[in-house]
C-alpha cells in the first residue's frame, strides 16, 4: 500500500525531476502536453472507466463509495479535474491534487461481497494498494495514447518511448516508483497485455451493472451515442468486451467507422482554442505570465473540470 511517507518520497523525487514551478511536472515541451491537450481523448474516457471497473477491487470500491451512478456529470469533472491538474497545472497544485487523491483513496477500504477471480469474498480492497494504483495509471496512460492514434498521426517507437517515460513521472503523483513500473515501453506493453489475459481482470456483477448504467442507463439524455458506445466496445479486449455483455454487429461497425471518418476529417482543421482543452489553455496563459485565463478558457475549463480555474493563485 502507498502510505502517506511513500507519496511524500515520490513527490520529492518528482520535484527534482519536474519541468519547473510554473510549468509543473511535464511543461510545454513534453509529449504528455502534446497528447492531453487534444479534446480528441475523450474517444478514449469509456474504454477507461471499464477497464479500471474490470479489477474487481475497483469496481467494489466505486460501487460502494462512488456517487458515479447518482452524479455522472460530477464523477467526468472530478475525474479530468484531478488528471488535468497533475498535467497542467503548476507545480504546487499538481501536487496538492497528489495529496488530496491519496487522503481521497485512503478512506477507500472495505471487504469484497463476494468472490470475483482472484479475489476472495471477505478479502479486503483499498484504493491506495499498489497493484490496483498501478493499473489505473496504466489504463489512463495506455488511452489517452490510443484515442490520439485514432485520430491524429500516431507516435513514433522513439517517442513511446519518451512519453513512458514521462508517464512514470505521473505515476509518482499516484505514489507509485520506479520500481512500481515498467522500466521502457515494450514493457509497459507487456505488462498490460499480461494484464488483460490474467484472471485479475475480472468483470464483476458490480461493474457490469455500472457499465451497463453510464452506456445505456435510465437517463437518456446521458446516454453515449451508439457510434461512441461501438467505439468503447470495440477498443476493450474481446474477453472483457464479452464479459461487460457489449455486442458488435454490422450496424455498430458502420456507425464507428462513419464517425471516425468525420473526426478525421474535420478535428484537424479545428482551430486551436476549440480543440485544446481549457486547463492546457490556461497552463500556456500561466506561462505568459496572466493571473486569470479568459473568459473562452473559463467556459472551456466548466465544461471539462466543472469549475472556470484550474490553479488558483494569488491567495
Amino acid at each position: 500500500m502507498v502510505a502517506e511517507k511513500d507519496l511524500e518520497e515520490s513527490l520529492d523525487t518528482l520535484r527534482t525531476n519536474a519541468a519547473g514551478p510554473v510549468a509543473g511536472v511535464f511543461g510545454p515541451a513534453s509529449l504528455t502536453w502534446q497528447i492531453d491537450r487534444e479534446a480528441v481523448i475523450f474517444l478514449g474516457a469509456g474504454r477507461a472507466l471499464l477497464l479500471q471497473l474490470a479489477h474487481p477491487w475497483v469496481a467494489a470500491a466505486i460501487a460502494e463509495h462512488s456517487r458515479t451512478l447518482a452524479d455522472p456529470i460530477g464523477r467526468f469533472h472530478r475525474t479530468f479535474d484531478i488528471v488535468f491538474t497533475m498535467v497542467f497545472g503548476s507545480l504546487d497544485r499538481a501536487l496538492l491534487s497528489s495529496r488530496q487523491l491519496h487522503r481521497r483513496h485512503s478512506m477507500i477500504v472495505g471487504e469484497m461481497p463476494e468472490t470475483v477471480g482472484p479475489f476472495a469474498a471477505g478479502s479486503r480492497y483499498c484504493a491506495n494498494d499498489i497493484p490496483a494504483l498501478r493499473w489505473v495509471h496504466a489504463t489512463l496512460v495506455e488511452t489517452a495514447l490510443m484515442a490520439h492514434d485514432l485520430v491524429l498521426p500516431p507516435l513514433s517507437v522513439e517517442e513511446r518511448d519518451r512519453y513512458w517515460s514521462e508517464a512514470r513521472l505521473y505515476g509518482a503523483l499516484f505514489g507509485l516508483t520506479g520500481d512500481d513500473l515498467p522500466a521502457d515501453w515494450s514493457g509497459f506493453v507487456a505488462y498490460t497485455t499480461a494484464m488483460a489475459q490474467s484472471e485479475t481482470l475480472t468483470v464483476s456483477p458490480a461493474a457490469r451493472e455500472i457499465g451497463a448504467q453510464i452506456f445505456s442507463g435510465a437517463r437518456p439524455w446521458l446516454r453515449p451515442p451508439r457510434w461512441y458506445r461501438a467505439l468503447t466496445a470495440r477498443m476493450l479486449p474481446e474477453r472483457l468486451r464479452a464479459g461487460f455483455g457489449f455486442e458488435l454487429d454490422a450496424r455498430d461497425i458502420r456507425s464507428v467507422d462513419h464517425a471516425l471518418r468525420w473526426i478525421r476529417r474535420v478535428y484537424p482543421r479545428l482551430p486551436d482554442r476549440l480543440r485544446y482543452v481549457g486547463p492546457y489553455q490556461e497552463a500556456q496563459a500561466r506561462l505568459r505570465g496572466e493571473m486569470y485565463p479568459d473568459w473562452m478558457t473559463r467556459c472551456l475549463n466548466r465544461a471539462w473540470i466543472g469549475r472556470p480555474q484550474m490553479d488558483v493563485r494569488g491567495k
